[in-house]
C-alpha cells in the first residue's frame, strides 16, 4: 500500500513543541494551501491539514517556523483514534511530518532546510511515531519563481 501526502503550504498559528511522557518532543501544526478549483465566484477555497512532527523535525519547525511561514513537508496520513472529555469517541485523520523543508516566512524566502530521515530509534511507546530526523542546510536561496507550480 502507497501512504505519501506531499505539501506545500502556510501554517496557520504560532507552532508549539510539546514532550511526551518519555521526553519525546512533538509538535502539532496546520498547514493551508489554497486549493487547484475554483470557487463559482472564480475565487480559490483553502484547505486546512492537520499535522504532526516527532523528534528533531518537531524541533526543526519550532525553531525555524512562525504563524505564516511557507514550508512543505513530506509525510503518511494516519488516523488517530482518542476520547473527548466527555467520554465519546472521536478520531482525526493527519499528515505525520517525515521530512521538511522550510520554505521561509511570508515575504521572506531566503534559504531552505531539509531533514533527511534515519532510520527509526526502538524503544517509543505504541502512540508514538518512531520517526527520527536530522537536519542539513541547503545552499542558495529559493525564490517564488524557483517554485514549479
Amino acid at each position: 500500500m502507497i501512504n505519501r501526502v506531499i505539501l506545500v503550504g502556510r501554517i496557520t498559528k504560532e507552532p508549539e513543541l510539546r514532550t511526551t511522557g518519555t521526553g519525546v518532543n512533538v509538535l502539532s501544526f496546520t498547514l493551508a494551501f489554497d486549493n487547484k478549483t475554483k470557487n463559482a465566484d472564480g475565487t480559490r477555497s483553502s484547505s486546512f491539514i492537520n499535522c504532526t512532527a516527532w523528534r528533531n523535525n518537531a524541533d526543526i519547525i519550532s525553531r525555524y517556523c512562525h504563524k505564516g511561514s511557507q514550508i512543505g513537508i513530506d509525510g503518511s496520513l494516519q488516523e488517530r483514534r482518542y476520547q473527548r472529555r466527555d467520554g465519546t469517541n472521536a478520531s482525526v485523520i493527519e499528515v505525520v511530518v517525515s521530512e521538511v523543508t522550510l520554505l521561509g516566512s511570508k515575504g521572506n524566502n531566503t534559504s531552505s532546510y531539509n531533514s533527511q530521515p534515519e532510520p527509526a530509534a526502538q524503544g517509543y511507546s505504541q502512540d508514538e511515531e518512531p520517526i527520527d530526523d536530522v537536519m542539513s542546510v541547503g545552499d542558495g536561496d529559493l525564490a517564488d519563481d524557483d517554485l514549479p507550480f
